[in-house]
């Protein structure tokens, strides 16, 4: 009797300690998958915040990504040139700029023996970044080494083989020693604009006529491309005059142009 009653309490005691395993494995079991969800839900935040992070400088700023902007073009050839008036002439610098969006910028500059800019010649032909709402003065006042806020008045105009091209200086300028002259003159077809400034002279008169003389020595070397440009310069250059001839009342478009004001 007593070996039976010893054997069922040992069937009892090992169903008891398997019984205790198998809930002490399900336990684990059950650990382990909330871990394992915990951990994942961890994760997931962690992905949630770090695509959050590298929107927040678009939230910040509200821009749109920037665009690929103006870029020098170092294998492009020079499509102008200024004939010269004599052969001791120093050459200007000459920069290449292009756009993604087509269009081009032919930069000529001029420095002093002391380094410091004198004179500007810009040819932009203009592609589809070109901005008919944004004012053509600030471009203008920072070429001429200004701040772009810098408001500028009409200072005369003067004719050229181009036409009549627009004269501007700085607000107050004429309150002493004469300052450089900006220029503007754009063309709808084909669509370019020229610009610069000059500080050649002494007085404003000379000024004047040393930019009409710059305009007048501008020719085309290349169009590319671009036949409306190829018919633009040689109808202009039917009309061309030599710089010898800056004292003829009508190389200015008359003295009293020089008193114009009105800031733009």
């Amino acid at each position: 009797m007593q070996s039976l009653e010893a054997s069922t309490a040992a069937i009892s005691t090992r169903t008891h300690l398997y019984l205790t395993l198998a809930a002490f494995a399900d336990e684990v079991v059950g650990t382990l998958a909330r871990l394992i969800a915990y951990v994942g839900a961890l994760a997931l935040f962690a992905i949630l915040a770090l695509a959050a992070l590298g929107q927040l400088p678009d939230w910040r700023d509200d821009e749109p990504a920037l665009k690929p902007g103006w870029s020098t073009a170092d294998r492009s050839h020079p499509a102008f040139a200024l004939s010269r008036i004599d052969s001791s002439e120093k050459t200007a610098s000459y920069t290449i700029l292009r756009h993604p969006e087509g269009g081009r910028r032919d930069v000529m500059r001029w420095a002093s023996a002391a380094d410091r800019p004198l004179a500007e010649l810009e040819v932009y032909r203009e592609g589809g970044e070109f901005d008919v709402a944004r004012p053509a003065m600030m471009d203008l006042a920072v070429q001429m080494g200004l701040g772009a806020a810098t408001p500028l008045e009409q200072a005369g105009l003067i004719e050229t083989k181009f036409g009549p091209v627009a004269l501007f200086r700085p607000v107050g300028a004429d309150k002493g020693s004469p300052a450089c002259l900006g220029y503007l003159k754009r063309n709808e077809e084909p669509g370019l604009q020229i610009s610069g400034f000059s500080c050649q002279g002494d007085t404003m008169p000379a000024r004047r006529a040393a930019i009409a003389c710059t305009l007048n020595r501008l020719t085309l070397l290349t169009s590319g491309n671009e036949p409306k440009l190829a018919e633009w310069f040689a109808r202009a250059e039917l009309k061309r005059r030599g710089c010898d001839l800056v004292g003829s009342p009508d190389w200015l478009l008359g003295a009293a142009n020089a008193q114009l004001r009105g800031a733009l």
